[in-house]
């Protein structure tokens, strides 16, 4: 074959080629290529996710209610502890000496109730011979036997022995009252001597140790002093996590909750919600709000220790795969639902003026009114290779697939992508192609 032959096939078939793509171009002109799938019948759960930190349920911080200097620190921070053991040692000597003068105070107020007694003993005696003499001067008098001046002198010491009798008696209540504050002085010196030693509330493990021996520490016993460590219970974990706003409403005490810990790679540990704030975290302790700040809620989600059973096979019982402060994420399973769904991609917000009709028969199914313009949600299916537009009415969702309360059936073939096909460009009643090569029919 000639060279001039070879280039001539060579242009005819490329004159093939053009001539076969213009035709399928004008074959497929003003055709969308889309995907489809049917709806099915799956479980959905609805999840919140989250994420914070872990920390232990149980937690005691060891503070000083006295001050002083430690002298002694019997534990470290990792040791397990039982409930009563010794923790720490502050100097004694300045509580042990207001001991001491509480006693003498004490002391010095029982001796001036016995005095006291001992003047009322004697203010008595007194005051009976006086009311003795008195009668006699009194009936003298009236007898004539004596003089008025006389009478009068008895009198009056009939009333100063009478004053002298309540002066004894109001001296042995102040020394009463007197015992009483210095016992009570004295209580308060052995209660702060007491606190000079810090005892362990509750057993577990020392998670934090702020301070060192021979530090200086200050307590107060009206307000929380320094922390000194931290007891915490670490058989009971739990993660604390932050829920925004419109996700909090949908939170309930109780839920099921799946937990990623980021020390843990490719494992997955059970939760349960046991606590759930009713304060958003940024108008605590009356702080101000402001409007551009992000509103969360303090959640706090057990972790099962049956879903970490595994990790503490053949570790002692204190022993915790947590530790306070491990980073997690949480995806809290707030409803679940087995219905008719599709792929979220699926689902558009449309302001068709075609799908009046259906919006003003939704309207009437929910009593109210309807604008033409407002959005509705809305997916295509593929009838007669044409794309249909349905207004749909959908419930819970996951990361995956949405729940489809009313507008479509498990037949119709509803076009999940492409998503700019789904979201913008799709029309109403425009040709469409399957993306599999099938004309839709």
């Amino acid at each position: 074959m000639s060279k001039r032959n070879k280039w001539l096939l060579i242009i005819g078939a490329l004159v093939i080629i053009v001539l076969l793509a213009a035709v399928g171009m004008k074959k497929n002109r003003g055709n969308a290529t889309v995907e489809t799938e049917m709806p099915e019948v799956r479980t959905i759960i609805e999840t919140v996710s989250a994420s914070g930190k872990i920390q232990p349920e149980i937690e005691v911080k060891i503070s000083a209610e006295v001050s002083g200097q430690i002298i002694s620190m019997s534990v470290k921070e990792g040791d397990v502890v039982e409930e009563g053991q010794l923790l720490v040692q502050i100097n004694p000597d300045i509580y042990e000496s207001a001991l001491n003068r509480a006693n003498a105070a004490l002391n010095t107020a029982l001796s001036n109730l016995a005095s006291a007694k001992a003047r009322k003993a004697q203010a008595q005696a007194q005051f009976m011979v006086a009311t003795k003499n008195f009668e006699r001067n009194e009936t003298l008098l009236e007898q004539g036997a004596i003089s008025q001046a006389d009478f009068d002198q008895a009198l009056s010491s009939f009333e100063v022995a009478k004053a002298d009798l309540e002066a004894a008696e109001e001296s042995v209540k102040s020394a009463s009252f007197q015992i009483k504050s210095a016992e009570a002085s004295k209580t308060e010196a052995s209660d702060n001597l007491g606190r000079t030693k810090l005892i362990a509330p509750q057993a577990g493990t020392v998670t934090a140790v702020t301070k060192e021996e021979g530090e200086r520490v200050l307590g107060t016993g009206m307000t929380q002093g320094e922390t000194i460590m931290k007891v915490s219970k670490l058989s009971t974990m739990e993660v604390n996590v932050e829920v925004n706003e419109s996700d909090i409403v949908k939170v309930h005490l109780g839920d099921t909750a799946i937990v990623e810990v980021d020390a843990y790679l490719d494992q997955k540990f059970k939760g349960i919600v046991t606590e759930i704030g009713n304060t958003a975290l940024n108008a605590i302790d009356g702080m101000s709000m402001n409007m551009d700040q992000v509103t969360n809620f303090s959640v706090k989600i057990r972790i099962l220790p049956s879903s970490y059973a595994h990790l503490t096979q053949g570790r002692d019982e204190s022993y915790s795969p947590f530790r306070p402060g491990m980073s997690a994420t949480v995806d809290i399973q707030s409803e679940s639902s087995k219905s008719l769904s599709i792929p979220v991609r699926a689902v558009a917000t449309r302001t068709d003026t075609s799908t009046v009709s259906l919006r003003e028969k939704l309207a009437q199914d929910k009593s109210e009114s309807t604008e033409a313009e407002e959005p509705v949600l809305c997916v295509f299916v593929v009838e007669n290779g044409k794309a249909q537009l349905r207004v749909v009415e959908t419930g819970i969702q996951d990361s995956k697939f949405i729940e489809i309360k009313s507008g479509l059936k498990e037949d119709d073939e509803v076009v999940i992508g492409p998503y700019d096909q789904v979201s913008r460009k799709l029309r109403n009643g425009v040709l469409v192609e399957v993306s599999n090569g099938k004309t839709a029919e």
